[in-house]
């Protein structure tokens, strides 16, 4: 049996190793071990919010330059911590080596300066990061307010389904000034660690590296959480992850500690008919398809599962939505290594019902699905697959419809993203669609690989809400003492 890996323990740039259990890993077969978090659980919360005026020190471009070099740092060819991280993730994560490797090699541009800035710009703003900001208007004439955005102590719970999460938990906490505990997942127990040390290898004495901690324990572990989930000791849970991720952690939830969730999300496609317009077409959208659903392996909430094609449903019809298909199917196929392949893990729940649904030719058409390739399902039928919410391991399901408000129908609060052809029908569908629910509308193809920011996530503005709005008053003296009578 391998030695399993080992998983230290971070509180504020100390290193904790020993007193080790012993944890496995969600795939491959890998152990890892972990101190025994409990055993240092009081340590771990910060014991006063004004132990973080140390951060109130720094100005927001100290903040930056901090970052930047940092980013500077997390090379992987030459960080052991991070080269650490990728070796175990080989085994745990759902993403192939090639995909995992591009990933870790681009972690140095999130730290790059302009886009730290963009980061503050497009969600608290520096102003309010930097010191109180005037606020206009008044419902009262003579009384005057100011608002400043303050760090918080935070948990953060956060999903390994790809290393780019833990990296912007590091950015988020330390832009905003606050003190987080991160709570490493099972599947990546050690990226947010390989950063942690970095920073404790370049500024063991900095306020950055001082307010964040870093831990494994297993979800619902009373020992651990009592001691944590407590608003005198953290004001905000962020969690990501499903309903058995969240559920124990309702239990601790009072007056004080406010839970923002990022919780996974199921995300589509809709295609006009504007897609047969030609051979050309067909062609440049069969490939699009194939990246919304193919990308980082289909591992992702904003991947698409569901595809929605307003081909018609006679057999000409039919016919049209099998061609695109097929085709996207093959573009699944070339997609480069860097971006997808196929799955290293297919899950065999999944295998087991594509074989399923090949057997009911009438009802369903599949392409691929031979191994662990891939396939693009069409449901004949005119309905999703019984089995669309587990749909993975690049397995599209194509839904052919004569109206586009079916498609719109199917939208609800569960819909994340949707990649959309042609521009013309997202611009139409748009406020339609958010009705129903929907939280991110991007051009086909987009979905995975051209992020605009990540900023704005599920239809809230994480950084807004892990800062405190603390807002301080004036009022005329006259017009209080009016009160009086």
């Amino acid at each position: 049996m391998s030695t399993p890996y080992k998983v230290p323990l971070i509180i504020r740039g100390k290193i904790i190793e020993g007193d080790e259990l012993t944890f496995g890993g969600r795939r491959g077969g890998v152990s890892f071990t972990a101190p025994d978090v409990s055993k240092y659980a009081s340590e771990l919360a910060l014991r006063a919010p004004s132990m973080m005026s140390d951060l109130y020190t720094l100005s927001l471009d100290q903040i930056v330059d901090y970052l930047v070099e940092l980013g500077q740092h997390l090379n992987f060819s030459d960080n052991k911590h991070l080269q650490q991280a990728f070796e175990l993730s080989c085994a745990t994560s759902g993403l192939s080596e090639s995909i995992l490797r591009f990933h870790y090699s681009r972690t140095p541009r999130l730290f790059e300066r302009q886009e730290l800035h963009n980061i503050v710009a497009r969600s608290v703003g520096a102003d309010y990061l930097e010191g109180w900001v005037e606020q206009p208007g008044s419902l009262i004439p003579g009384v005057t307010a100011r608002t400043r955005a303050f760090g918080a102590r935070c948990v953060h719970v956060i999903a390994g389904n790809a290393p780019v999460v833990a990296v912007l938990t590091v950015i988020r906490n330390a832009l905003t000034r606050s003190d987080a505990i991160i709570k490493a997942p099972s599947n990546d127990p050690l990226t947010s660690m390989a950063i942690a040390r970095t920073m404790i290898d370049m500024a063991p004495d900095h306020p950055l590296t001082r307010h964040l901690s870093v831990a494994y324990w297993k979800g619902g572990d009373e020992q651990v959480e009592q001691q944590i989930y407590d608003p005198r000791k953290v004001e905000k849970l962020i969690a990501w992850g499903g309903f058995d991720s969240v559920k124990h952690i309702t239990r601790y939830l009072q007056p004080g500690l406010d839970l923002i969730t990022l919780d996974p999300k199921l995300s589509g496609t809709i295609i006009g008919r504007e897609a047969f317009d030609d051979e050309a077409t067909l062609a440049s959208v069969a490939r699009r398809l194939a990246l919304d659903v193919g990308a980082q392996n289909q591992e992702a909430c904003v991947s698409a599962r569901v595809v929605y094609v307003q081909s018609g449903t006679d057999a000409a019809g039919l016919a049209r939505c099998e061609q695109l298909a097929r085709l996207a199917f093959e573009a699944l196929q070339q997609l480069p290594a860097t971006l997808s392949t196929p799955h290293k893990a297919f899950d065999p729940a999944l295998k087991e019902e594509i074989d399923g649904v090949k057997l009911v030719e009438e009802d369903y058409t599949v392409f691929g699905g031979r191994s662990n390739e891939g396939a693009m399902i069409v449901s004949r039928d005119g309905t999703p697959v019984s089995f669309s919410r587990s749909l993975g391991c690049r397995v599209g399901n194509l839904v052919p419809v004569d109206d586009i408000d079916t498609a719109i129908r199917s939208v609800n609060a569960y819909t994340q993203t949707i990649g959309i052809f042609p521009e013309s029908l997202k611009v139409a569908m748009r406020d339609k669609l958010a009705f129903q629910g929907a939280q991110r509308l991007v051009s086909l193809g987009a979905a995975a690989t051209l992020q605009h920011n990540l900023d704005r996530q599920d239809a809230i503005e994480p950084i807004r809400r892990m800062v405190k709005w603390v807002t301080e008053e004036t009022g005329e003296a006259r017009l209080i003492e009016s009160l009086a009578g």
